[in-house]
């Protein structure tokens, strides 16, 4: 997974279990520390939100049980607004990533999507997945803050995975604590909500859904 930050891996994290089950060898691949969305009240220094984020992507990981060696940060060169840049050098790291692991499967943000960091992650890939012989699967993720995409493959799930997958979201305490603060509710229940929503467009089969766009370069 090329996740922009911390807390991406959990938005489809009943599809990763269901993959690791499968006997898929996962790797995560965090492309920025996230700091920019940590609150001042939570950690001080830009580095200390940075560690923040970080740690708590590694408990979550813990929960999850994902080997922690297979949990990169790559901690990417920003903008001053805490972006992401997109240029040669950040495409050049992402393109090594991508050619170390060698990937069957990418699953990483949409392209259509409020997030910067998330537009620039999908563009860089999509360079990359364009100029190879024999490119991977991209498994595109419908998030809380995607603005459109088809929707070609679900991953179905109850109440028991869902309080599974808010315990691994908790994990992620900055952001949590920051939308009980702002929205009134936390990550958990704001990206519970987008499963809600996409098992509805289904009809009503099942509770919860995690969604995805399919995208094929062959």
């Amino acid at each position: 997974m090329l996740a922009p930050h911390p807390d991406d891996f959990e938005v489809v994290a009943v599809t990763m279990r269901r993959l690791a089950a499968k006997d898929a060898k996962l790797f995560l691949e965090v492309l920025t520390s996230g700091a920019s969305g940590v609150e001042d009240g939570f950690a001080g220094t830009w580095d200390e939100k940075a560690d923040a984020r970080e740690g708590e992507q590694r408990e979550s990981g813990k929960v999850f049980g994902l080997d922690d060696g297979v949990i990169r940060f790559h901690r990417l060169v920003e903008d001053e607004e805490g972006h992401m840049l997109e240029d040669d050098y950040n495409e050049g790291l992402v393109g090594a990533i991508l050619d170390r692991v060698r990937p069957d499967v990418v699953v990483l943000p949409h392209g259509s999507d409020t997030n910067a960091d998330h537009r620039r992650t999908f563009r860089m890939f999509d360079r990359w997945a364009q100029e190879q012989k024999n490119p991977p699967e991209a498994l595109l993720v419908r998030d809380p803050k995607t603005t459109g995409m088809r929707l070609d493959l679900v991953t179905l799930f109850g109440a028991e995975e869902a309080e599974w997958k808010a315990e691994l979201l908790r994990c992620h305490a900055s952001q949590q604590e920051r939308g009980l603060r702002t929205r009134g509710h936390g990550l958990d229940e704001r990206v519970l909500q987008v499963n809600r929503e996409i098992a509805a467009e289904l009809g009503g089969v099942a509770k919860f859904a995690e969604g995805f766009e399919v995208k094929s370069y062959a």
